[in-house]
C-alpha cells in the first residue's frame, strides 16, 4: 500500500512539474491556448495530489477510530469479567425446592392482612430493580469504558517492543541544513522567475529595429475541408488576427501566398523582436477552428544607405 502510494505522489509530482514547466513555456512563447490547456492539466494534478493527500489522511483517521472502539469494548469487557455478582434482595419471594426442605425447619409467615399489598410493592421493586440494572449498568459501563480507553497500553507487537526505538530521536543536523538551504533558494529564485517571466510577456512598446521589413513564412493546414480556398481564407483570418497581437504598430502587413498551403506576411516597418516572437507564438498557437500554422522561417529586411 504504501509502494502505490508513493509511486502515485512520484507520479503525480512529476506531471504537475512537467505541466508547470510547459505553462511557463508557452507564456514566454506568447502561445496562450497552449498556456491554458497546461494550466489546466497542472490544476487536475493537483486536484489528484491533494484528494490523495486528504483520502489517506481520512483512512488513517478511520483506522484509528476502529482501534479505539476495539480498545474500548475491550475494556468493557473486562469490566463486564470483573463484575460482582447482583445479590437477590428478595429471596423470600423466590421459589423454594421441596428438596432443601427435608430435614430442616423453615417458618413461614403469612400476614392476611398485608400479605397482598407487600406481594404487590415487592413485585414492583423487583421490576424497577431488572429494568434498571438492564439500563443503567450497560451505559454507565460504557461510559467507563470510554475513559479508561485513553489510558489503556496500546497492543504489544513486534515493533513496540521496548528498546526496538530510541528514546531520543537522533539529531539530524543535514537534514535540517538541507532544508533551510532550499528555503532560502526558493526565495532567491522567485523572484528571479517573476522578473523574466514578466519581461517574456511584457507588453510595453519598444524602440524599432534598425530594419525596413519584418517577413514571416509558415504553412497553413485546415482539416476536414482541404481546398485552397478553404487554406487561403484560415491563413487570412489567421494574419489577420496574428498581425493585430504586437504591441508596435503595424497598418502596412501583406499576405501573400506561395505555393502548398505556404505563405509570407511581410509587416512594414519592422517588428521588434519582443513583437517577433509575439506574433511568430500566435501563429502556432492557432485558435480558429480546425486550422493549424507552422512557422517556417523569419527574417529581417536591412535597409539599404
Amino acid at each position: 500500500m504504501k509502494a502505490m502510494r508513493l509511486v502515485g505522489y512520484t507520479f503525480g509530482g512529476l506531471s504537475a512539474v512537467y505541466a508547470g514547466y510547459y505553462t511557463v513555456l508557452y507564456l514566454t512563447r506568447w502561445e496562450w491556448q497552449r498556456a491554458l490547456m497546461s494550466a489546466a492539466l497542472l490544476i487536475i494534478v493537483e486536484v489528484f495530489l491533494v484528494a490523495n493527500l486528504v483520502l489517506s489522511r481520512l483512512s488513517r483517521l478511520e483506522d484509528r477510530m476502529v482501534r479505539s472502539d476495539a480498545r474500548v469494548e475491550e475494556v468493557r469487557q473486562r469490566i463486564e469479567q470483573t463484575r460482582a455478582p447482583a445479590p437477590n434482595r428478595f429471596n423470600w419471594l423466590s421459589s423454594v425446592d421441596s428438596a432443601e426442605l427435608s430435614g430442616t425447619q423453615r417458618t413461614f409467615v403469612f400476614i392476611p392482612v398485608l400479605m397482598v399489598a407487600g406481594a404487590t410493592l415487592s413485585g414492583i421493586a423487583m421490576v424497577i430493580q431488572k429494568v434498571a440494572g438492564a439500563t443503567a449498568r450497560p451505559g454507565a459501563e460504557n461510559r467507563l469504558a470510554q475513559r479508561l480507553g485513553a489510558l489503556t497500553a496500546p497492543p504489544i507487537t513486534s515493533t513496540t517492543l521496548v528498546g526496538t526505538r530510541p528514546a531520543v530521536p537522533p539529531n539530524r543536523a543535514g537534514r535540517k541544513a538541507l532544508a533551510v538551504a532550499a528555503a532560502v533558494g526558493g526565495l532567491l529564485l522567485v523572484p528571479l522567475l517573476w522578473s523574466a517571466l514578466a519581461d517574456a510577456t511584457q507588453t510595453r512598446p519598444e524602440q524599432a529595429p534598425n530594419a525596413a521589413s519584418t517577413t514571416m513564412v509558415f504553412r497553413v493546414e485546415t482539416r476536414n475541408d482541404q481546398s485552397s480556398r478553404s487554406v487561403r481564407l484560415a491563413a487570412e483570418d489567421l494574419w489577420e488576427t496574428c498581425r493585430r497581437s504586437t504591441a508596435a504598430q503595424n497598418d502596412d502587413a501583406t499576405l501573400n501566398r506561395m505555393n502548398d498551403g505556404i505563405y509570407t506576411g511581410v509587416v512594414r516597418p519592422a517588428l521588434p523582436p519582443h513583437d517577433v516572437m509575439r506574433l511568430r507564438g500566435c501563429l502556432e498557437d492557432a485558435n480558429t477552428n480546425r486550422t493549424s500554422a507552422v512557422v517556417l522561417a523569419e527574417s529581417q529586411a536591412v535597409n539599404r544607405k
